[in-house]
Order: structure tokens, then sequence, then C-alpha cells
């Protein structure tokens, strides 16, 4: 059992099962930071010039101008940002553009208080500093929470992550015919997963390594083909991983549609049976 903290193991659940979630890097939380600081900002500047204009028509003194300009703050940087993490489940502009999302340390979903603590620290950490105080925490944290996200307990996990490569091989080309005629019995379950082991690694071997592991593979799945066929080990493997998974694939294919056959007699009520 690892004797690992499970705190540095990702999110842990209320269940005390740590996930293992990428938190969002300083770098993209920066920059997500900077996209909602100007969206608050324009959004503030947009406000300003309707207070300016309502202020000119109707003749309000300076005392009514500041104060409108004080609700102005609070509605740009603590109840526009509060509201949209809320209802979003917290998400704003900037970490849509970078594919994050705050969450709470245990993985759940935030709620009205977690996006308010937030938006009402980011008015001194971000706002006011500039961003200076958010960065210095960030940097000092392996999770690069900033001070709102210490004192509401949550964390932005990055949730756009790139496709996996496909490591599919398809017939060589010096084998199709052969492939049509051949008799390929499944595989020992530990024999098929060095066979895909080594095709997926095989162009990052050592040839000399690369050339001795296929003979003793190719020499271990010949048993298992038929008509025998002479040629590169390697390629003796490519072909025989490609039939076997287009044989298994068209096998799960049939399967499912048979099942999809079965399933209106399967949750139909009995004959005479009436619906209600």
């Amino acid at each position: 059992m690892s004797n690992a903290n499970p705190t540095e193991l990702g999110i842990v659940t209320g269940e005390a099962v740590a996930l293992e979630v990428r938190p969002t890097s300083f770098v993209l939380r920066a920059a997500g930071a900077l996209i909602d600081l100007v969206a608050e900002a324009a959004l503030f500047l947009a406000l300003i010039y309707g207070i300016v204009q309502l202020s000119r028509i109707a003749g309000a003194d300076d005392a009514i101008s500041r104060a409108l300009v004080i609700v102005d703050v609070v509605v740009s940087f603590v109840l526009a940002p509060t509201l949209l993490e809320t209802a979003t489940r917290g998400r704003s502009l900037g970490k849509l553009a970078v594919g994050a999302r705050v969450v709470r340390d245990d993985g759940g979903s935030i709620a009205l208080r977690h996006a308010f603590v937030r938006a009402l620290a980011g008015v001194v950490e971000i706002v006011f500093t500039l961003g200076s105080l958010a960065a210095i925490v960030g940097l000092l944290n392996r999770r690069a929470k900033r001070l709102g996200d210490l004192l509401a307990g949550t964390v932005s996990q990055h949730e756009r992550v790139p496709n996996p490569p496909s490591n599919a091989i398809a017939v060589p080309p010096q084998l199709a015919e052969w492939a049509s005629i051949a008799d390929v019995a499944r595989l020992p379950d530990p024999l098929a997963r060095r066979v895909a082991a080594f095709l997926a690694q095989a162009p990052r071997m050592v040839p000399a390594s690369r050339a001795r592991l296929a003979a003793g593979l190719a020499d271990e799945v010949a048993p298992f083909v038929a008509p025998a066929v002479e040629t590169a080990p390697e390629l003796l493997l490519a072909a025989v991983g490609a039939i076997r998974r287009e044989r298994e694939y068209r096998a799960l294919t049939l399967e499912h549609e048979r099942f999809a056959d079965l399933e209106q007699s399967l949750t139909a009520n009995p004959h005479g049976f009436p619906d209600r």
C-alpha cells in the first residue's frame, strides 16, 4: 500500500476516495483570470457610462453618483462573477477559454457561497492588487490555488485533455491477400497483451531488440495462425493483431444488434397484459 498523503493524489471525495484529476496550471489560471478581469472591467466601464448619462439627465448630486459607482464595483466584480460561476457550476469566460472548472476540494460542484467567497476575495487579490497577491499565493501553492480558493475550499481542475493516440495498426499491404483467407484463432490474453504492447512500442525500440522480440512473439503466435505464411515477424504480428481486432469488433457489433432485436420482446408486457 502506498504511504503517500491522499491529498497529494488529487481531489479527495467525502468518502476518502482520491480522484486523480489535473489541477489547472499556474499559467492557465493566470490567462483565465486575465480574461475574466478584462470582461469584468468592460462591464464596470459600461455601467459607469450609464451612471454618467443617468446622472447628467437626472441632475443627481455627487453623493448619489459616488454611491452608484460603489454599487457598480459590487455588481461588476462581486455579484456578476458570483452568479456566473454559480449558474455554470464553476465556469466563467476565462475558464471556458482555458478549459478549467472550479470545484470543491472533494470534487463536487460549487454552490453560491463558494462562488461568493471567491469573488469577494478576488476584489482584493486580483482587482485592487492587479493580480499580484493571487500570483504570489498561487506560486506558493502546489495546486496553484489563490487566496479565494483557500478561503472557499475550492480548486481549479483542468478538464480539457488531449485525445489519446490511436495504436490501431492495419494489415500490411504485403499480407492483404493472405489476410482475406487466414484463420487466426483467439490468442491467450497474456500473449495478446504482449503483442499489443510490442506493436505500440516498436517505433521507439532499438532495432536489434525490436527484431529479437518480434521473432520471439511471432514464434509464439504461429501455432494460432493458418495457413502459415513466410514474412517478416513484425509484419505477421501486425497482420494478426489487425485481423483479431476486426473480427472481435464484428462479433461485438453482431451481439449488440441481436440484443437490440430482442429488446422489444424483453421489455414488452406479457401477451394480453394491458399497458398502464
